[in-house]
């Protein structure tokens, strides 16, 4: 029987052109990617999902490419999230289940992001979709409703029923892309700007709701601006592996060009305060084991 790490690291993706040279190695192919990632790993994202629904071979192929202790946080398709609102989507929730069914045993959590038009006056249509979902199946949310970060009653209300169900509340983390005045001169202007334009600038409710909270910590592009940003999560993470919860750590960045590089160095750190097991080489770097810190 496998040994379920203490926290889970994984990055929004695991496939990016720019991670050629420095992560998978040059000789990987587009469609060996998955296997690599996972190589190092241990969980992702796969925002994929959100976009589109993949066929069963490609379901298939993620699945040999991962191996049993590897854990997908899929996000639910934004038809159903975004466009339906969660209303009326019982057909296209079971279609999309029944695609994914190769990995059900793979699944951390399924993500339902929400938009932020999704306040405290949809929480029935919430609670009734939720219902939904057998009752061995792993569910994280996010809301970016405003209200439910106003620590009012709408709040209050949302965290007893994420408890009362065991659902986690999914924890967004953007302070470092919004954390400076932007300019045309900025050698991450671009990159930054569209994170700041697409990104929720939310507060930062540090709340475990069940056993696997989520963090979501959207980086700055120039890795050295994220460390004061992430001094919180050194001493929050080891409390709740301490509390025997299994935290999700995801990483990005405005670009994501140098998550892995961040999500590697990051762990690092948490190392100082909490036993971890060692992060696995990167697979271009061989059997050379530095990776550069900051």
């Amino acid at each position: 029987m496998l040994t379920p790490p203490p926290l889970r690291l994984g990055l929004t993706m695991w496939s990016h052109n720019n991670w050629q040279q420095g992560f998978y190695g040059s000789g990987t192919k587009p469609n060996e990617r998955l296997e690599r990632y996972a190589q190092v790993f241990n969980t992702v994202e796969g925002n994929t999902t959100f976009y589109a629904t993949p066929n069963i071979s490609t379901v298939n192929n993620w699945k040999s490419a991962t191996s049993d202790d590897f854990r997908f946080t899929f996000k639910l398709p934004q038809a159903i999230t975004h466009q339906q609102m969660l209303k009326g989507c019982q057909s296209e929730l079971k279609a999309f289940m029944q695609v994914m069914a190769p990995l059900h045993e793979r699944i951390g959590q399924w993500t339902i992001q929400l938009p932020a038009a999704f306040g405290p006056e949809h929480f029935e249509t919430l609670k009734q979709f939720c219902a939904l979902f057998p009752d061995d199946f792993q569910i994280g949310i996010e809301v970016r409703h405003s209200a439910f970060f106003a620590k009012g009653n709408e709040e209050k209300a949302f965290n007893h029923w994420l408890i009362e169900n065991g659902y986690d509340r999914i924890i967004m983390d953007s302070r470092p892309v919004f954390s400076e005045h932007l300019t045309e001169q900025h050698p991450h202007y671009k990159s930054l700007l569209d994170a700041q334009q697409k990104k929720p600038k939310v507060p930062v409710h540090a709340i475990a709701t069940a056993n696997n909270p989520m963090v979501r910590f959207i980086g700055h592009p120039q890795e050295e601006k994220n460390i004061a940003f992430f001094k919180p999560w050194i001493s929050k993470l080891p409390v709740w592996i301490k509390e025997g919860k299994q935290p999700y750590l995801m990483i990005h960045t405005s670009d994501n060009v140098i998550a892995p590089e961040l999500a590697a160095n990051l762990y690092k750190t948490l190392q100082n305060s909490i036993h971890l097991p060692d992060l696995a080489t990167f697979p271009a770097l061989g059997g050379n084991n530095q990776i550069q810190m900051f």
